[in-house]
């Protein structure tokens, strides 16, 4: 990718392919430039990428980069705050948010905040999109000293960062649904695959299988692969309906293996 100035979590962050990828050939990416990360867009094959979003805060950490098309077909981006808390509340800054943009870069009509990519705002650094059957919305996101976060996304709504970490932020600010000690998670990407969401961590170096209750709550989190393979970046699911398990153990901040950094895969029944 032209343009990527990669340092500390900065870099090439994020990939979705066009939902009419066999019409029009794009491939969407995120990544750190030299002076802040954006969105673009390419063709498979050569030719420049398309700049669709820039002025995205960037700093050596907290860039988030998690973009997604939604059942609606529009793009969905996670951003972090860029180290400096205040822009995760300040709906002018595209910081600590996620966005939510049309295919080709514009605003949609009915976003929230008129004239504004901002879908959702109190985010410290959102790391996995996904959405049930029904349409619903649901994040993976990074705490800081005591939990990590499942956070369900409604238009508009205020997830609380930095005046709140985990639950308890009162009618101001949505909780979330699932919380981790920080110790246990720093999940990363996110999948819904039936009635279970699939959250990907780093620091836990396990798969935790979240039950979804098909009214956009939650059940009891369990994990799977626990240590059996380190640090986890992403889970997605397969065009044949398996799983997909990215490792990240050559971060700097890993063990890796020698055959890391790897993509696995398991086969659902």
């Amino acid at each position: 990718m032209p343009g990527v100035v990669a340092g500390g979590e900065g870099g090439l962050l994020g990939l979705a392919v066009s939902p009419a990828f066999e019409r029009d050939q794009l491939v969407y990416a995120y990544f750190s430039a030299a002076t802040d990360n954006r969105i673009v867009r390419f063709r498979l094959g050569g030719g420049q990428p398309e700049v669709l979003v820039e002025g995205i805060p960037k700093a050596g950490i907290h860039n988030g980069g998690r973009i997604a098309f939604g059942p609606d077909g529009m793009l969905y981006a996670g951003t972090g705050d860029a180290s400096e808390r205040s822009r995760a509340q300040d709906p002018a800054s595209l910081g600590g948010k996620i966005l939510r943009l049309r295919p080709d870069g514009g605003v949609p009509a009915d976003n929230p905040f008129p004239g504004s990519p901002v879908w959702s705002i109190g985010h410290r650094n959102v790391q996995g999109l996904a959405w049930d059957d029904a349409g619903r919305m649901f994040a993976s996101e990074l705490g800081q000293n005591k939990v990590d976060e499942v956070n369900r996304i409604e238009r508009g709504a205020n997830y609380g960062w930095p005046e709140v970490e985990g639950t308890g932020g009162g009618e101001r600010f949505r909780d979330p649904l699932v919380t981790w000690p920080t110790s246990q998670a720093s999940p990363s990407g996110a999948a819904i695959a039936g009635d279970t969401l699939f959250v990907a961590a780093l620091r836990g170096e396990r798969l935790w299988r979240v039950p979804l209750d098909g009214t956009g709550g939650t059940g009891e989190p369990a994990a799977v692969l626990a240590g059996a393979y380190g640090r986890l970046r992403h889970v997605a699911v397969a065009p044949d309906g398996a799983l997909w398990v990215l490792t990240s153990n050559r971060d700097g901040r890993g063990d890796p293996a020698t055959d890391d950094d790897r993509i696995l895969r398991f086969p659902r029944a």
